[in-house]
């Protein structure tokens, strides 16, 4: 054991895309991490292609907005099959979504966990050191929080202010805390095949789940000459080319090479607990979703941006410790409705094996052609944040617990993103001039008053308040409304009930140069 202990805000274990980006959102916030990561190169098994405009809009925060713009492709949204790829159903996603981003998004996830690790390590708050196994987390009674692990030099340790446990299913973080999980009934195996080839293949720019009792799949096109295949797994095996000829021109005889094949078992779960003391759980460590509905990554990095902004309140402001409470309260409900909907997709699309599989799937083909449906579904998938201390919903909703809609603006002749000019703390968002009470709770809040006549956006933000019957809004450094003014009122409605938590209560950690760190280094060796 190494005979002196380093002392860090926070340590994060895993370096995978939640763990990497949380890093990166921290460390905008003032916070040093070190990103603890047993692989010395990317994850051997990546899985995910596909991510939302919300999801680009947390990239965007993260610092990286434009380099995955570079390696993404727009995609036209979903369509449901038959068994004889007869179209079912499409649910259209539009080039330009509420966030700013097209609705749905293709990538390759080595090409984003390279572009993440190259901005840590630019980063001068951010450490990565790989091949390294974490062999113990536990806090101590001072309420710091102790991190062992080994390495080629031997064990060390660390004491960290908070941990986030980034390391997947397997989580050694989540044992760690005692939590275990809970099933939400969904288990298949399946075959991913990843693919490149030269061929004209049969592709509408979007993803196709093929409904067929004898062989559920889905489809989709990741790079210009990179696809996905996915199969379940059934009582006997396929050729490769047999199964892929229904998108393939019927004459061609050219390559198809396999970049990669692998079988998954996909699983719904979800952890009965998100926290103990200073220990959290993001991504896969916290919950598992089936890939039908294309996010599980996403939830993965909307907790890491409802979670990192808390954090850094809490350590750098001294903000109350009750506002970390509003993780888990947060993210797991939304969590697992994105499951439950994932699974009920699963469902459709693979339609079970038992008697009644084709009576789902005739339901399901009526449901699809009922008027509007599908335009509806094609919409927003995720649902507002309910009601609690950070979110002042009303009786019938409006505003809060929603996204500020994400314009292009244009301020001092300069044409930019709406969050770019907001900054990373809070902001209020006013229909007029903002009056001084309002100009007072921002600068308390350490964020802008702007009227939004003032940002020479196209009418977006002030529609949306109208829409929603608010003279102002109250936006956290997530971007979610937290408290509204109604039209016609003077002050938001639940200063009482969250003031107390984002305001400076007791004192926060020390400056940054109180502290350390060995010098930055990459995974590489």
């Amino acid at each position: 054991m190494s005979r002196t202990a380093q002392h860090v805000p926070v340590v994060i274990v895993g370096a995978g895309p939640v763990g990497v980006t949380a890093a990166l959102l921290l460390a905008r916030r003032g916070v040093r991490t070190v990103v603890l990561e047993r692989h010395q190169d990317l994850y051997p098994l990546p899985r995910a292609v596909a991510t939302d405009d919300e999801v680009r809009r947390i990239l965007q925060a993260a610092g990286v907005g434009e380099e995955f713009a570079a390696i993404a492709r727009p995609a036209n949204g979903l369509r449901l099959l038959d068994a004889r790829h007869r179209v079912m159903a499409e649910f259209r996603r539009t080039g330009h979504g509420p966030h700013g981003y097209p609705q749905t998004s293709m990538f390759d996830q080595p090409e984003l966990e390279r572009l993440l690790r190259e901005a840590l390590l630019r980063h001068p708050a951010c450490e990565l050191r790989g091949g390294v196994e974490v062999t113990g987390v536990g806090p101590d009674t001072a309420g710091r929080v102790r991190v062992t692990y080994r390495d080629d030099d031997g064990e060390h340790q660390m004491w960290a202010e908070a941990v986030l446990g980034c390391d997947g299913a397997n989580s050694l973080i989540r044992e760690a805390i005692g939590a275990t999980w809970e099933d939400l009934r969904f288990e298949e195996r399946w075959n991913v095949i990843d693919v490149r080839t030269q061929a004209d293949v049969r592709c509408w720019e979007g993803v196709d789940q093929v409904c067929d009792p004898r062989r559920p799949a889905t489809f989709m096109r990741v790079g210009e000459d990179r696809y996905r295949w996915e199969f379940r797994l059934g009582d006997t095996d396929e050729p490769l080319r047999d199964l892929v000829s229904p998108w393939l021109p019927p004459s061609y005889d050219g390559d198809v090479e396999v970049v990669r094949q692998t079988q998954y078992t996909f699983r719904a779960r979800i952890a009965d607990r998100w926290r103990s003391g200073r220990v959290f759980l993001l991504g896969d460590a916290a919950h598992l979703t089936p890939p039908f509905i294309g996010q599980g990554l996403c939830a993965g990095l909307r907790d890491a941006y409802n979670l990192t902004w808390k954090l850094a309140r809490v350590l750098r402001q001294g903000a109350d410790e009750q506002l970390l409470d509003t993780y888990e309260s947060e993210r797991r409900p939304h969590a697992r409705h994105m499951i439950r909907l994932a699974v009920a997709m699963g469902w459709a699309m693979t339609g079970g094996q038992d008697g009644a599989a084709a009576l789902r799937r005739g339901l399901l083909g009526a449901v699809c052609r009922i008027p509007g449906l599908a335009a509806k579904a094609g919409r927003d998938l995720t649902p507002p944040l309910t009601s609690g201390p950070l979110v002042r919903r009303g009786l019938r909703g409006g505003l809060a617990g929603t996204h500020c809609p994400q314009p292009w603006v244009t301020v001092d002749g300069r044409r930019t993103r709406l969050d770019d000019v907001l900054g990373d703390s809070f902001a209020v968002l006013t229909a007029t001039p903002p009056w001084p009470s309002l100009n007072a709770l921002a600068h308390g809040l350490g964020g802008p008053a702007i009227p939004v006549g003032d940002l020479g956006d196209d009418g977006t933000l002030a529609a949306w308040l109208r829409a929603g019957r608010a003279d102002a809004v109250l936006l956290r450094p997530d971007r979610v409304v937290m408290d509204v003014v109604p039209a016609g009122a003077r002050d938001f409605t639940g200063t009482g009930t969250w003031a107390s938590l984002v305001h400076t209560t007791r004192s926060p950690l020390p400056p940054e140069q109180t502290f350390h760190p060995r010098p930055l280094r990459s995974t590489a060796r």
